[in-house]
C-alpha cells in the first residue's frame, strides 16, 4: 500500500511539474542561443526565443537566418518540434515505468475543456499513441516538402514547425523564399490537418474510418471559420489596389496560417488593407480544436460560447424551457459550460493586463495589441513594429511577453494556479 500512495501523482502535483517543466525547460533551452554569441542578442533575448519555440508561438527576436550555423537553425526548430505535442505527454510515456502515475500531468497540460476522454484505458498508452500520430504526420509532411523542392534540411525544419503550428522557418523570408505552390498547398493542408484534435486522428488511424471529422461539430465550425476567412481574404484583396497573380493560395495561405496560430508568411499581411490583418489577428483569438497543437482559446470554447449565448436567448423567448447544450448525442455538463465562462473571463483580464503593460512601455496601440493577442495565442507575428520580429521592442516587454506565451501555452489557469494560496493549501 505504501508504495501505491507513493507512487501517485495528485493533481496538485501534476499542475506543478507540469509549470516547472514549461519554466525550467525553457530557462535550458536559452543557453545555447546566448552562447552562440549572436550580434545583438542578449540573454533575454535568447530566453525569449526559447520560449517561443517551446510554445509553437513562432515569435522571434532573430534576424539573418539565412546566415546562421544549420546545428543552431535545427535546435530552434526542434524546440518546436518536442513543444508541439507537449514534453510532459512524452514524460507521461515515461513517468509510469518508474512507478508514478501520469493522469495528472496529461490532464494539466492537454489543452481544451474536454480534457478527461482517453483514447486507451492506460495513460502510457494514450501518450504514445498521440506520439505516433504525431511523428507519422511529421514524416508525411517532411516528405512531400521534400518531392515539392526543398532539400533535406529544409524539409524536415519545416515538418517540424508545420505539424507543431509553430511557425519558425530557417529563412528571414519565412515560406515566402519558398514560391512553388505545391509547397504552400502541402503547408496549408499538414497546417489544417495539425489544427485537428489529435483524437480524432488516432481514431481514423485505428479504426479506418473518415466520416467521424464530418460528424465532429468543433471541426465543422473550424473548417468553416478557416474557409470564410480565406474568402473574405480573398475578397477583400481582389477588390482593392493589392490585387495580384496567386491571390487566390496567397489568401488561403495567410487564413489557415494565421487562424490556426502557425505563423507562416508568405507576405507581410500588416501592410493588406487593415480590415484583413485585424480578422485574421480576431480569427487566430479562437485559433485551433482542443487537443491540436495549436493555440487560442480553442474553437470548442468558442462553440460552447455560442450556443450558451443562443439559449440564452431563448430562455428569454420561453422562461419556462428547458434548454441543455448538446454534443452529437451528449448534453454538456453544466459545469463544463461555467468553466468556459470562467476562463473566458480570466483569459480577457490577463490580454488587458499585458496591454496595459506593453503600453507602458512605449509601444503604439496597434503594437502593444497585436503583440498581446499574437503571444498569448501562440501566434507568432503580430501588427505595427512587431510583425517581421520582436527585436526593437523593450526588455520589459519581452518578459511580460514570455509570459504571456507561457499562460497560452498552459492555457492560463495551470500557471495562475500556483499564484493562488488555496492550492499551496490544499
Amino acid at each position: 500500500m505504501a508504495s501505491k500512495k507513493n507512487g501517485d501523482l495528485r493533481t496538485k502535483d501534476g499542475f506543478i511539474i507540469t509549470i516547472f517543466f514549461w519554466t525550467v525547460l525553457g530557462f535550458f533551452g536559452s543557453i545555447p542561443f546566448y552562447l552562440a554569441n549572436l550580434d545583438g542578442i542578449s540573454y533575454i533575448d535568447s530566453l525569449f526565443e526559447s520560449i517561443s519555440g517551446l510554445t509553437t508561438t513562432g515569435a522571434t527576436v532573430f534576424i539573418g537566418l539565412d546566415e546562421m550555423p544549420r546545428s543552431l537553425l535545427f535546435y530552434r526548430q526542434s524546440l518546436q518540434w518536442l513543444g508541439g505535442m507537449g514534453i510532459i505527454v512524452l514524460a507521461v510515456a515515461v513517468l509510469p515505468l518508474l512507478g508514478v502515475g501520469g493522469m495528472q500531468l496529461y490532464k494539466a497540460e492537454t489543452p481544451g475543456p474536454l480534457k478527461d476522454a482517453k483514447l486507451t484505458p492506460r495513460i502510457t498508452e494514450t501518450a504514445k499513441a498521440l506520439w505516433f500520430v504525431y511523428l507519422t504526420m511529421t514524416f508525411a509532411c517532411a516528405v512531400l516538402y521534400k518531392i515539392f523542392g526543398m532539400n533535406w534540411f529544409d524539409a524536415v525544419s519545416h515538418a517540424f514547425s508545420t505539424v507543431s503550428i509553430g511557425g519558425f522557418s530557417t529563412h528571414d523570408e519565412s515560406f515566402a523564399f519558398f514560391e512553388s505552390a505545391s509547397l504552400r498547398w502541402t503547408a496549408i493542408i499538414f497546417m489544417v490537418i495539425s489544427g485537428v484534435n489529435f483524437a480524432l486522428h488516432y481514431l481514423a488511424w485505428t479504426k479506418k474510418r473518415l466520416f467521424h471529422y464530418f460528424y465532429d461539430s468543433e471541426v465543422k465550425l473550424y473548417i468553416s471559420l478557416l474557409a470564410t476567412t480565406a474568402l473574405l481574404t480573398y475578397l477583400t484583396l481582389y477588390f482593392s489596389e493589392n490585387f495580384y497573380d496567386n491571390m487566390v493560395v496567397e489568401s488561403i495561405f495567410q487564413a489557415v496560417s494565421i487562424g490556426t496560430t502557425t505563423g507562416f508568411l508568405t507576405s507581410n499581411y500588416s501592410n493588406w488593407p487593415l480590415f484583413v490583418p485585424i480578422m485574421l489577428l480576431t480569427v487566430a483569438f479562437i485559433g485551433a480544436c482542443a487537443g491540436s497543437t495549436g493555440g487560442g482559446i480553442k474553437v470548442i470554447r468558442a462553440l460552447i460560447l455560442i450556443r450558451q449565448g443562443s439559449s440564452e436567448i431563448t430562455k428569454l423567448i420561453h422562461p419556462n424551457a428547458v434548454v441543455t447544450i448538446k454534443f452529437g448525442k451528449k448534453t454538456l455538463d453544466p459545469r463544463v459550460s461555467e468553466s468556459v465562462w470562467g476562463y473566458f473571463a480570466v483569459y480577457v483580464a490577463t490580454f488587458l493586463m499585458l496591454l496595459m503593460v506593453l503600453l507602458s512601455q512605449n509601444n503604439d496601440f496597434l503594437t502593444a495589441f497585436s503583440a498581446a493577442g499574437a503571444t498569448l495565442n501562440n501566434l507568432g507575428p503580430g501588427l505595427g513594429a512587431v510583425s517581421e520580429n520582436y527585436r526593437d521592442v523593450t526588455d520589459i516587454s519581452k518578459i511580460a511577453l514570455c509570459a504571456s506565451m507561457l499562460l497560452g501555452r498552459l492555457e492560463i489557469f495551470t500557471l495562475l494556479l500556483i499564484f493562488t494560496p488555496a492550492f499551496w493549501r490544499s
